[in-house]
């Protein structure tokens, strides 16, 4: 059995860390190459990095920032936020990401997903996707629709669908954030965890709503994630990532501990 993995997200945001609660009402928490080193040397599996406001201000991802974090840690590191063509890809990847992340570029425009891939392989390629619940319909036939633009756009796309739909355009991982619990801290999404997870062959990120280890413990196994990712557990000082994963491993998780 392959070793569960913990992720810490850094969303960045003026060149700061900042956490919000389902996208809204952002708080600035400290310093990105900072806090990337810090939870490298405690353990953390890998780093996140989403410069948040990119897309919105039409301008390319903060690279400068990206080359200082990959500087401070040897560790799988993802960015995304102002990446919109495979130049761009490149650009993150030759300033030390191992992986980039596409999320309402490739709701647009999915054949960036397949570009990426054939450029620079499948597992370079991560498909990040926010999921709303909403009533079942002839169109949104899982109950998870597909919202862009930082949680403010529905597109009318079925989540389960288009989880399968990256998958066979060349994604090799899929980051699955939960628009109703991100910033909670109340407990992963795990319907749809589970069913994202049940339906792909690629890994699948849990993201949004951690809170507690026993959140992890449950996302990890009830709703079979590949990893999960966390942010505001960290960031204000009430678990270590070390501690972390020190506990879901004595839960039955395989873990990699230090």
């Amino acid at each position: 059995m392959l070793s569960k993995r913990l992720i810490v997200c850094l969303d960045v945001r003026n060149k700061k860390v900042t956490k919000g609660v389902k996208f809204k009402g952002n708080i600035d928490i400290g310093e990105p190459v900072e806090l990337a080193r810090q939870y490298y040397l405690d353990g953390v599996d890998e780093l996140v990095f989403y410069d948040i406001t990119a897309s919105a201000e039409k301008r390319p991802i903060d690279i400068e920032m990206v080359a200082e974090v990959a500087k401070t840690i040897f560790i799988p590191f993802s960015v995304g936020g102002g990446i919109s063509n495979v130049d761009d890809m490149r650009r993150a990847l030759l300033a030390g990401a191992e992986k980039v992340s596409v999320n309402s570029l490739a709701v647009k425009n999915p054949e960036i997903i397949r570009q990426g891939a054939q450029a620079f392989g499948n597992q370079c390629i991560v498909l990040g996707m926010d999921a709303k619940k909403v009533p079942v319909s002839d169109t949104i036939k899982s109950g998870y629709e597909i919202v862009i633009q930082g949680g403010r756009t529905p597109t009318g796309k079925d989540a389960l669908e288009w989880a399968l739909q990256a998958q066979e355009l060349g994604a090799g991982e899929i980051c699955l954030n939960s628009i109703d619990a991100d910033g909670t801290k109340e407990g992963y999404e795990l319907e749809l965890t589970r069913m994202v997870s049940e339906a792909v062959q690629i890994p699948v990120i849990a993201s949004g709503g951690g809170g507690t280890c026993d959140h992890i413990v449950d996302v990890l196994q009830q709703g079979k994630a590949d990893a999960a990712l966390i942010a505001s557990m960290v960031h204000y000082g009430d678990y270590t990532c070390s501690g972390i994963k020190e506990y879901v491993s004595k839960k039955g998780v395989k873990m990699r501990l230090k």
